[in-house]
């Protein structure tokens, strides 16, 4: 599985029953209280594929060992999502993710631009992602 669709599946985008079973065991109520009313508004195609990614993110990063900053840094998101955020790792994400030549070459840019365009994918294959995140 490419490392996107590991990200993907983690985040539990395109899996209903692995949804469903998050929202059943998730420890705070209020967070299936705010899945709910999308579901019942919305059709029914569109509520199994739409993922709450932020509520999702911050539910895992309040059980997480360390304080991550996933909204602006890939390396964070990465360790949130317990995948490898190592340079190589970042650098075959980057490559699988289409990344300019003259942005591999720079960490710091590289790392800008892929947290931007890993934000930007999960919202095209579905994920509630707020506006300011996809600035």
């Amino acid at each position: 599985m490419s490392i996107f669709g590991t990200i993907l599946s983690r985040l539990g985008f395109g899996d209903a029953k692995k949804e469903e079973a998050v929202t059943e065991s998730a420890p705070q109520a209020d967070t299936a209280v705010v899945q709910q009313p999308e579901a019942a508004s919305a059709p029914a195609s569109t509520a199994i594929s739409t993922v709450d990614v932020v509520a999702r993110l911050e539910q895992m990063s309040h059980s997480h060992a360390e304080k991550l900053n996933w909204k602006t840094s890939i390396v964070d998101l990465l360790k949130l999502l317990g995948l490898d955020s190592s340079l190589a790792a970042r650098k075959e994400l980057a490559t699988e993710l289409g990344c300019p030549a003259d942005k591999m070459s720079d960490s710091a840019q590289m790392n800008m631009w892929l947290h931007k365009t890993v934000i930007q994918k999960l919202a095209e294959n579905g994920g509630n992602i707020p506006a300011d995140m996809l600035d």
